[in-house]
Formats: structure tokens, sequence, C-alpha cells
């Protein structure tokens, strides 16, 4: 469960590329209702189709589920057929990756919770710093995976998978806090609205909450729970040494980064 929301962590990116559209609130809508059917058709329907053509009990199921169906249709090269299918999705999300992790950069120093000087833009406005920043990043990270291809990957997998449960369970509490305020005080702004709030944010919530139980049980698990609640301790602790001792947002600092992305990182 926990790699299966690491695969599908990314979708509220979405978010961060519209506001940097012509009309925000309406591209969010369009893109937010798009991802719902893609995950519906490309996602649920074609696990349903592998559980219905592969036996469930079959050795080849542990090797590719996927490449496993199509052989069994008879589709000659079906194994590198797939090959090509991931390593587009694989660069698809490098390409995102890449642009919200500047983006992301941009907005923290534009609230003085990182260097001005990583966010500075080019002569075409594109923030080259945050972006060499973050493909280092990545090299580091692929570097490691191939010392110990046995270990980085699936502890990495599995440790983004926690991250990301932390991440949805604040974007749930914040929508519960947010969205209530925005009843009271403008309800116009509401254009989408999420289905039987505020239960089902609830209910996703407490679901994310068992993942959590059920990663400190298992043993293989515990280790990437433990190292992830480490690493949200750090984010909490320096956020409060942050509010209490750092500079106000806003505050004095290099300007020319900082005139080119701030509307489309900080747009509500």
């Amino acid at each position: 469960i926990v790699v299966v929301i690491f695969a599908f962590g990314g979708a509220e990116i979405v978010t961060i590329a519209a506001a940097e559209s012509k009309e925000p609130e309406r591209s969010v809508a369009r893109a937010t209702t798009g991802i719902i059917w893609r995950i519906i058709l490309f996602y649920v329907g074609s696990i349903f189709l592998v559980v219905t053509i592969v036996p469930w009990d079959g050795a080849e199921v542990l090797a590719s589920p996927y490449v496993a169906a199509w052989d069994i249709i008879g589709l000659p090269g079906a194994g590198t057929v797939m090959d090509v299918v991931i390593l587009t999705a694989v660069l698809s999300v490098l390409n995102s990756s890449v642009y919200v992790s500047s983006r992301m950069l941009f907005a923290l120093a534009s609230h003085g919770d990182a260097p001005k000087w990583s966010v500075k833009t080019s002569r075409r406005n594109v923030p080259v710093r945050a972006i060499l920043a973050g493909t280092v990043v990545g090299w580091v990270s692929v570097l490691l995976a191939y010392l110990s291809p046995d270990t980085v990957f699936t502890y990495l997998v599995n440790s983004s998978g926690a991250i990301a449960i932390f991440m949805y369970i604040m974007i749930g509490a914040s929508q519960l806090r947010m969205r209530r305020r925005l009843e009271r005080e403008a309800p116009e702004r509401l254009t989408l609205k999420m289905w039987l709030f505020p239960y089902l944010t609830w209910i996703v919530m407490a679901g994310f909450v068992a993942v959590l139980v059920a990663m400190a049980v298992i043993d293989d698990q515990r280790t990437q729970l433990f190292t992830s609640l480490g690493s949200l301790a750090v984010v909490l602790v320096a956020y409060a040494i942050r509010r209490t001792h750092g500079p106000r947002p806003g505050g004095s600092g290099d300007s020319r980064g900082a005139r080119a992305v701030p509307e489309a990182v900080s747009t509500p």
C-alpha cells in the first residue's frame, strides 16, 4: 500500500502548475477532474484487466503482471512494449519533478525559508539554480541506487510513501479548516467542491493513519516509518525555530528572482 501511495503521489502538483495559468481556478477544476478519470481508466481499469487475465498465483506475476497479461494474449515483444511505456512514464515524472522542485524552492525563498540566491532567474526568467539543485539531488539518488540497488530503491520508495502520507494528512486537515472558513467568508470562491465533505475527508485521513499503524507493526516497514517520522520531527522543529527567531516573510533580500514567479507559487 505504501508503494501504491508513492506511485499515486504527485497529483497535487496540478495546483502549482495551474497557478501560472491565466485562469487558475478553472484550470485546477479541469485538471483535477481529468486526473480522477485517468486514474479510473489507466490504473483501476488496467488492473481490472490484469486480474481477469493472469492467474493470481502464477510465478510470472512477481516479475511483471502487465507483461504476463500481454504474453497470455499473444502480443509479440510484450516486454519491449512495456519497457517503452515505463521509460516514457518515468521521463514524464522526472520532467514534472524538476519543475515542481524548482517552484517549491522558489516559494520557500519568497517566504524567507530558503536563500534568495538559490532562486535567481536567468534572462528568460528561468530559475536555473533551483532546477540545478533539484537535479543534483536526483543524481545523488541515482548514484546511491547504483551502489546498493537492492536496498536504496526500496527504502526510498517506502520512505517517500510515508512522507506522502504525512503530506496528505496535512492537506486534509488544511482543507477542513480552509473550506469552513471560505464557506463562512467567501462562498463564491468554492468553484470546485469535494464530494461528501467533511465525512470523506475524515475517512481518507483515517485510512492514512491506518497505513502508518500497519507500517509500525510490519518489521520490513518499521525502519522507513521511524526515519520518516524523524524527518518530520526535524521539519517541525525547524519550523518552530524559524517562526520564533527567523525573519518575517517578504522581508528585504534579492528581488530579481522574486519578481518572476512569486504570484505563481503563492496564489491560493
